[in-house]
């Protein structure tokens, strides 16, 4: 790539782009040439790649080839969207001047930059998800807070948060950052797993700057009213955040005109495990697989499904809002839900379309999208209105509640189906512009002019034999033989003489020549002068067309989950202040709709039982039990009604879960270090206001080990974090705590063994489990039948042997108490002593460890 430094060897487009380029070195310049925007010298070649278009050369300048590619301005958006895909940016450089006027050079600038982050086009972004741009301010301490700023472009407002380096990751998980804006001199922590990254300047996260920027954005002396006055960290993020904004967009963000503040105690935790585990946004396997968000999600509009994802990622810790919400929905089913879908549905994106407005970005059909979404908007109302008033349709109300102006406006200036773009004509409606139907007139109808002339001009001249005429050469004309020229009226000008005939022009005629020649073009001039001046009027009304599109999104999501808890017969949640849960037929809310039949079960966690033991068989259910307990409790929080019989719920803080089997390969850690390193986690963080989910831990290692470990996991969580946890197991042994632990119990999914082999009852009953039929499992997955007759043979010898034991090592018991019951259950000779004292458990294999206990148990026979 040539330097910028030397240019004047360069032609001048050369000199343009390479200043242009180097303005923006990390992102592939696409300049505006006519039809195409084209790329050169390594952005042309890297592009040629990335998109698989032709690279070629052309011309030279500093004496060597132009290499270059471009592509269709007309499919730029597919273009673009596989870059964001690949993690690419590009700026986008555009003709500034008229090419018909320009003398010299065309006048060309970079009018905005797309990133993964700050995107705005409608092709690129996902209906149902936002881009978010998050910047995040490190520490300036050990001790230090990070501030977080983030937006969505399409959004009007910034949010920001405070929070403690340790928290940051649950807060990634929470916000779902397209793009992470970070300084240039810090080094990312290695916990932290970051999306597309984009360094930026240290003196960019500048708390002062931040604060200057976000009362300048928001027209304000201070951000008090906003309670975002002290939080400088989160300040510095923002300064980032706006700064980077600005550039990549060309200038101001005028939708921005909100600020929200987020606290970690306002929503109920769920960190990036527990996100993952409960399949709440992404499924564990296969990428059409459901999850809870898209079986909600029968919501009609995008920005409903949207609000529903935001929702999901922060359900409100405050039992208030829940209870808001619930009164909503039941105020939907009451009557009329059918009605108000139907409206819904079909109904544009308001809230993009009015931030593509105010960064004029919009397209035709997205304002009569926006003009018919708006005729809608009063009908929509008189609906909301009929149901039954409670807070949340009030405000609904409200804010629906929108001056008839913008939509007048758009119905007399937005063609009924505009073209798709503007450069196309036909956007601007007949009517509303004089001159613009007086040029599409004279474009459409110069025949018909042409023949009312001829008419004109043979019964004011009295040539009968007058013609009016056109040719590509000579334009415009009016014909006269040379017989008749003496009849010539005196505004007749001499155009062209012929052997039989002259040609004459008059001032009409070449007025109407001037028109005629230009019209297509003056009319799309004339057009995008009008639809830029829509543009333009719209502005002032765009903060109320953002109200009126969060209050159909609200609406919306109050109508799905309305209709979803009306489908499967959901019922309404009841909050208390007694710390537990208490769910009568609890259902999984995502598996229950894809099964002929679900087996409800219920739960209960209180105070005096505030840790389940769960035993049972694989494949029994013991995993959809947990996850279906949490998700109750999950939806219950959000607002939402719940698929049970009853259910009760106390304060919740937290839902943690430590659920099946994975590796982290790239970050050098194996399947019991990431199983150990999520339950560490768990006991670091678990409060008695915490649902904890336990599956199978202890599994990764030796049995020994893993027996431990889960004993004494479990006995921390009922004694020290003392919160309600789901305990899932094999180990039987565990189902001796209750004994030593007051607030535990034993609960086990049921089986039963018929001569055609295991039955799963799926049902939850109390006690301990008797068996775990892991035989008969995988005789069921297809283990060949010699491997499970020699299961079986093998079986029956370790049950025999262990019962033939007179006694066990209690797990829970103290030291000294285990070593009595052991030494009064089992005198041993000085041989078995020895053979005993020599054991190191903690070394042997499981192999190793199952022939040891076979050689004591010879040695104690033999004695």
């Amino acid at each position: 790539m040539p330097q910028p430094s030397n240019l004047s060897a360069h032609t001048p487009l050369m000199q343009q782009y390479l200043r242009m380029k180097a303005d923006h070195p990390g992102s592939l310049l696409l300049c505006r040439m006519g039809d195409f925007y084209e790329l050169f010298y390594d952005d042309a070649e890297k592009a040629a790649r990335l998109l698989d278009i032709t690279l070629t050369r052309r011309g030279q300048s500093a004496g060597e080839p132009v290499i270059m590619a471009g592509v269709p301005a007309q499919a730029l958006d597919g273009y673009l969207a596989k870059l964001v895909r690949l993690g690419e940016s590009a700026a986008i450089c555009e003709q500034i001047g008229d090419p018909s006027q320009a003398k010299g050079l065309v006048e060309r600038r970079v009018v905005r930059v797309v990133t993964p982050g700050t995107l705005t086009e409608q092709a690129l972004l996902d209906d149902k998800r936002d881009a978010i741009l998050l910047a995040i301010a490190p520490a300036k301490s050990a001790r230090g807070v990070w501030g977080l700023a983030w937006m969505a472009l399409t959004g009007g407002s910034v949010t920001l948060a405070q929070c403690d380096p340790t928290a940051l990751p649950d807060w990634l998980a929470r916000i779902g950052p397209a793009e992470i804006l970070w300084p240039q001199s810090h080094v990312v922590p290695q916990e932290l797993t970051l999306p597309f990254t984009t360094e930026r300047p240290d003196w960019h996260f500048d708390s002062a700057l931040g604060l200057r920027k976000l009362c300048a954005q928001l027209q304000v002396a201070h951000l008090d009213g906003f309670g975002a006055q002290g939080l400088g960290s989160a300040h510095a993020a923002a300064a980032a955040l706006l700064t980077y904004a600005e550039q990549t967009q060309g200038g101001a963000l005028p939708l921005l005109a909100d600020l929200r503040v987020e606290r970690a105690e306002q929503s109920l935790r769920l960190d990036a495990v527990a996100r993952r585990n409960l399949e709440i946004l992404q499924p564990l396997r296969g990428d059409d697989s459901p999850t809870l968000f898209s079986h909600l999600d029968s919501c009609q509009t995008a920005a409903g499904s949207r609000l529903l994802r935001d929702w999901l990622q922060a359900p409100p810790r405050d039992a208030d809002i829940a209870r808001t919400r619930h009164a909503a929905l039941q105020s939907l089913m009451d009557g009329g839900l059918a009605a108000l879908c139907g409206s819904l549905r079909g109904m544009a994106d308001l809230e993009r379309i009015a931030a593509r407005i105010a960064l004029r970005q919009a397209k035709p059909r997205e304002l009569s999208g926006l003009r018919d979404g708006l005729l809608l908007l009063p009908a929509l109302r008189r609906q909301a209105a009929a149901f039954e008033r409670c807070d949340l349709l009030q405000t609904v109300d409200a804010q629906l509640d929108l001056p008839p102006e913008p939509a007048a406006l758009l119905l007399r200036a937005i063609a009924a189906e505009p073209a798709l773009n503007l450069r196309d004509g036909g956007v601007i409606a007949a009517g509303f512009d004089a001159e613009l139907d007086e040029l599409r007139a004279i474009d459409t109808d110069c025949g018909s002019f042409l023949m009312e002339l001829e008419q004109r001009e043979r019964a004011r001249t009295g040539i009968a034999n007058l013609r009016v005429q056109y040719n590509k050469v000579h334009g415009f004309f009016i014909e006269v033989t040379h017989g008749q020229t003496d009849k010539v009226p005196d505004d007749y000008r001499r155009r062209q003489t012929l052997k039989g005939a002259e040609r004459y022009i008059t001032p009409e005629l070449k007025a109407f020549e001037d028109k005629a020649l230009s019209a297509q073009d003056r009319a799309l001039s004339r057009e995008k002068v009008l639809f830029d001046g829509v543009i333009d009027v719209l502005q002032a009304s765009l903060a109320a067309i953002r109200r009126a599109a969060q209050a159909i999104a609200l609406l919306d999501v109050l109508a799905a989950l309305a209709e979803r808890a009306s489908t499967f017969g959901w019922v309404c949640p009841e909050f208390t202040q007694t710390p537990g849960l208490e769910i009568v037929g609890g259902r999984h809310p995502v598996i229950e709709s894809r099964v002929d039949r679900f087996i409800p079960n219920d739960c209960q966690l209180d105070e005096q039982r505030r840790l389940l033991i769960l035993t049972g068989p694989n494949m029994g259910g013991k995993s959809t039990y947990m996850r279906q307990t949490a998700l109750i409790a999950l939806l219950a929080y959000l607002g939402s009604y719940v698929p049970a019989r009853s259910a009760r719920i106390g304060p919740l803080d937290a839902i943690f879960t430590r659920i099946g089997a994975s590796d982290d390969l790239a970050g050098g850690q194996s399947t019991f270090m990431v199983e150990m390193a999520e339950t560490a986690a768990i006991l670091r963080q678990a409060t008695p206001q915490s649902l904890v989910l336990m599956d199978e831990v202890g599994r990764g290692t030796s049995t020994f080990d893993g027996l431990a470990l889960a004993a004494a996991i479990a006995a921390q969580l009922h004694d020290r974090n003392r919160s309600l946890t789901l305990f899932a197991t094999h180990y039987f042994e565990l189902t001796e705590l209750p004994l030593r632990h007051p607030h535990a119990a034993n609960v086990h999914v049921g089986a039963t063994e018929t001569p055609q082999g295991i039955v799963f009852l799926h049902e939850v009953r109390e006690g301990p489990a008797n068996r775990s039929y892991g035989v008969q499992v995988a005789q069921l997955a297809g283990v060949p039948s010699a491997v499970i007759r020699d299961a079986r043979r093998r079986l029956d010898a370790l049950e025999r042997r262990q019962q033939a034991q007179d006694a066990q090592l209690d797990l829970f018991a103290a030291p000294v108490e285990a070593q009595r019951q052991a030494t009064e259950a089992a005198p041993q000779t000085d041989a078995l002593r020895d053979a005993l004292e020599t054991l190191d458990p903690d070394a042997l294999t499981p192999r190793q460890a199952l022939e040891a206990l076979y050689r004591l148990k010879d040695l104690q026979s033999s004695d």
